[in-house]
């Protein structure tokens, strides 16, 4: 009690130093009232009523805390946030008793309360303050120190360091954080991120009360298992679990950075942002990836996001489904290959580095060792599996699940061993599988050994016969390909330019290499019957390889200046992408002059040659034109927020959308794309690079591009597939309009339904096609602080309940002051490819 009314006289004496007039309490005879605020004896939060930015009903007020030094404001914790305040202006005052705070508005009705006190102990209502701290946490005391109430132990959206996320069993307190409804109403949104109690401690986020869409994985007394990487030298977390209380809370090491860990509504994710360089920069979110939803691979399957297909069976057990053909579709889970016997004859097998299965209804036994856990395991039929409850140290306890295992995750670094029941006849299959494996590998080691003699003496052999080779092979194909290099294709230049360190620009390249032979005699050594189309890069050719594959064949043109450097580009960032909304590339070769790039053949060309043409976009119904829509959508917010770069394509046009057999839409032609930083949102190019009609204006007039260029350009795509037009080519002389402006008109008349292309004949869903405008407009609106992200694109368009704002004006690009070229794999729009300078901007 000293120690705390020591510091409560350095805090008070504080206080009265500080060159300010501002206040950090309120009391009895002052409460908070209209535009005044409090703020920490820091400066760093501030409370006060606030109106949030952009609501179209200004009269609802509520009571906030945000940062008192970052613009915005970003608001924090909302008491109210189910109770605006309709009748202004109000005031937060503590209750006559001094027990409770209140907020009354101009017509003295109570808005809001806190939770009732639960002592019993009697209150000397003079000395009852209500404190603004400098950790965002604004607390009631009774005595000027212990709190009686505090907003820490009611989040909203946001978790502070040194909150906590959990239940609080002898207070009755559950501590969740809800996403805000909408960016303008802090009511309870759709997302809740929480505690599940049960088990093994793990965290929930919810869509909806029942949905789980993501978990943190069940603690294992080191890590959440489904975050393993969850580490930073400048936070640290920890996750507590006793009868009293359970709870996840993490603190930053270096007190003056702001960081805030958020369940953001719009895109339906857990995102920790951290206040760096003037702005919030997007420190990680969850989930980030296909293996990260929960339950991806169904019971019975494990998710590894370094194999294709991404979901496995575990040991022991086959698909549910003959028809689940490779686990593509891995919803159904998978079953058991033999039956248990359930008679002491059954086993267990471990699979290692795993994300624990879902433990909320998981058994745990705190004072067992492995063994007594398997012994109890075995006596149990309805036991699946069990692994260590806490790991850290020695071993302690165990957890045994008696369900069905999901939501298992196998990773590349250690995590966690689960011991898996099996019957013995699929365990002595598994070993035998084993045993078989090693004696290939040791029989693969002595062969090794063994013939490296051999192979120096071929090695000699084979130099002297391929040196021979190629002058012979290089004739042959001056003859064959006059344009042609020669020799054995691979990913590493044979002949480099001076200008262009190929060794340093591949030598983060995994791809197969492709022999140049090989893909002379796949595209019939480039026909003109094979020829798919021609742009600034170089001709696309058709080819069909030895095993009927087909195959699209990208060849730059030696004419082309900047073809070396959109090669090196596009090669670095497509090897290292894999969505099923972007075009695959399958392989590479440089030979001499020649630099090819072989892709997947998509079977219907690109998205322009449907809906630019007048017969063929009557094939495309709205039902397809809405799913390839949403798949460019979800290709471009993998690009921007679910790869482990961040790719700003920059060139984004119905013509580089290809199609597949089954009209699933992929973008392609990365030639002028651009990786960003973790932290980096924008660049500068002295010369721009992009499309006349799909650019937008603060990139064609002052070079400035960034993820909200691309978001740009998506918008145009959307309304040309909705009208079957193109932007540039549709102008009406009467209104001065080009198709973004005309769509807006009609939008702000409320007769969007006129822009549907009439080829469809009313056939189409008219809300899907008014979201879909709406949305368009969004993303074309001039300032690009104003275009929603991906993710929340995505949601707008795949939410029938999304809300979605009011468009503004979109901005219009003219095209000035650039030239027209042809791109690349797009073969009828113009862009401009020239050769760029730019300097980033963080």
């Amino acid at each position: 009690m000293k120690k705390a009314r020591s510091l409560c006289f350095l805090l008070a004496a504080a206080s009265f130093f500080l060159p300010s007039t501002s206040i950090d309490r309120i009391d009895l005879s002052a409460p908070l009232s209209g535009n005044q605020t409090l703020v920490s004896l820091g400066r760093v939060f501030e409370l006060g009523f606030f109106t949030p930015v952009g609501a179209a009903d200004g009269t609802k007020k509520y009571l906030g805390i945000w940062y008192a030094q970052v613009p915005g404001p970003t608001i924090v914790w909302v008491a109210n946030r189910e109770s605006p305040i309709l009748n202004p202006p109000a005031s937060l005052q503590l209750s006559a008793d001094g027990r409770r705070l209140v907020i009354v508005d101009a017509k003295n009705a109570t808005v809001w309360s806190s939770a009732a006190p639960t002592t019993t102990m009697s209150v000397n209502s003079s000395r009852c303050t209500a404190r603004l701290l400098d950790d965002g946490n604004f607390f009631l005391s009774y005595d000027d120190w212990s709190a009686a109430w505090q907003s820490f132990d009611y989040p909203t959206d946001t978790l502070l360091p040194g909150m906590k996320l959990g239940v609080d069993n002898r207070a009755g307190i559950t501590r969740n954080i809800t996403s805000w409804r909408a960016p303008t109403d802090p009511s309870p949104g759709e997302y809740t991120f929480k505690l599940v109690p049960g088990g093994l401690p793990q965290f929930f986020l919810f869509r909806g009360p029942a949905t789980r869409i993501y978990t943190s994985g069940p603690w294992n007394g080191e890590m959440l298992t489904g975050v393993p990487h969850l580490k930073s030298q400048d936070f640290s977390f920890k996750v507590v679990s006793s009868p009293d209380e359970t709870y996840y809370s993490y603190s930053i090491r270096n007190a003056s950075l702001l960081s805030r860990f958020v369940v953001d509504g719009a895109s339906g994710q857990l995102r920790r942002f951290v206040w760096s360089s003037g702005a919030w920069g997007n420190f990680w979110y969850y989930p980030s990836e296909p293996c990260e939803g929960y339950a991806r691979c169904g019971a019975f399957g494990y998710c590894d996001s370094g194999q294709s297909p991404i979901c496995g069976c575990l040991p022991g057990f086959v698909p549910r489904s003959p028809r689940q053909s490779g686990l593509r579709d891995a919803s159904g889970g998978c079953v058991r290959r033999t039956a248990l016997s359930c008679d002491g004859g059954d086993g267990f097998w471990v699979v290692n580095r795993m994300k624990l299965p879902d433990a909320t209804s998981a058994t745990v036994y705190a004072g067992m060792t492995l063994e007594q856990c398997r012994e109890v395991c075995l006596g149990n039929c309805s036991c699946r599996a069990y692994a260590a409850a806490n790991v850290r140290g020695a071993v302690s306890g165990c957890v045994i699940w008696g369900v069905d295992l999901v939501d298992m995750r196998q990773y590349s670094t250690s995590v966690q061993d689960v011991y898996i029941r099996l019957a013995q006849s699929d365990i002595e299959a598994l070993k035998a599988a084993e045993a078989n494996h090693r004696r290939s590998g040791k029989t693969k080691v002595i062969a090794i050994v063994c013939a490296i003699p051999g192979v120096l003496l071929v090695a000699a052999i084979c130099f002297c016969f391929c040196f021979w080779r190629k002058k012979a092979r290089r004739k042959h194909q001056s003859k064959m390909a006059p344009s042609a290099g020669s020799g054995g294709g691979n990913c590493k230049a044979k002949k480099q330019r001076p200008d262009v360190d190929w060794t340093s620009a591949n030598k983060d390249v995994d791809l197969p290499l492709v022999d140049l032979e090989t893909i002379l005699i796949a595209t019939d050594h480039f026909s003109e019957p094979n020829k798919l189309g021609e742009g600034g890069f170089g001709p696309v050719y058709l080819g069909k390889l030895e095993d009927g594959q087909k195959v699209a064949v990208k060849r730059m043109s030696q004419k082309s200046a900047q073809g070396v450097d959109e090669f090196t580009n596009e090669v670095k960032l497509i090897a290292k992408l894999q969505h099923r909304n972007l075009v695959r590339l399958l392989g590479c070769c440089i030979d001499d002059n020649e630099r090819l790039l072989v892709y997947e053949y998509m079977d219907n060309q690109s998205l322009d040659t449907f809906i630019f043409d007048e017969g063929k976009r009557r094939l495309l119904g709205w039902k397809k034109r809405f799913e390839i829509i949403l798949g460019i959508a979800r290709g471009l917010m993998y690009l921007h927020e679910d790869s482990r770069f961040r790719i700003i394509h920059r060139d984004m046009k119905a013509s580089n959308v290809l199609l597949d057999k089954d009209m699933m839409p992929k973008i392609s032609d990365f030639g002028i794309a651009r990786m960003f930083g973790g932290d980096q949102t924008t660049a500068y190019t002295l010369k721009v690079i992009g499309t006349y009609g799909y650019m937008s204006p603060e990139y064609a007039m002052d070079g400035m591009f960034s993820m909200k260029s691309d978001v740009y350009a998506l918008g145009v795509i959307v309304l040309e597939v909705v009208t079957g037009r193109k932007n540039r080519g549709f102008y009406d002389p009467e209104l001065d309009l080009n198709l973004l402006g005309y769509a807006y008109m009609l939008w702000k008349e409320g007769r969007s339904v006129e822009l549907v292309d009439e080829v469809m004949d009313g056939g189409f869903n008219h809300s899907e096609v008014l979201r879909c405008i709406q949305v368009a407009l969004l993303c074309v609106d001039v300032q690009p602080r104003n275009r929603p992200t991906m993710s929340s694109v995505v949601m707008m368009l795949a939410s029938e309940n999304a809300t979605v704002p009011e468009p503004n004006e979109p901005g219009v690009n003219n095209g000035k002051n650039t030239s027209d070229t042809e791109s690349s794999y797009s073969l009828t729009t113009k862009s401009v490819t020239t050769t760029e300078t730019y300097t980033n901007t963080r």
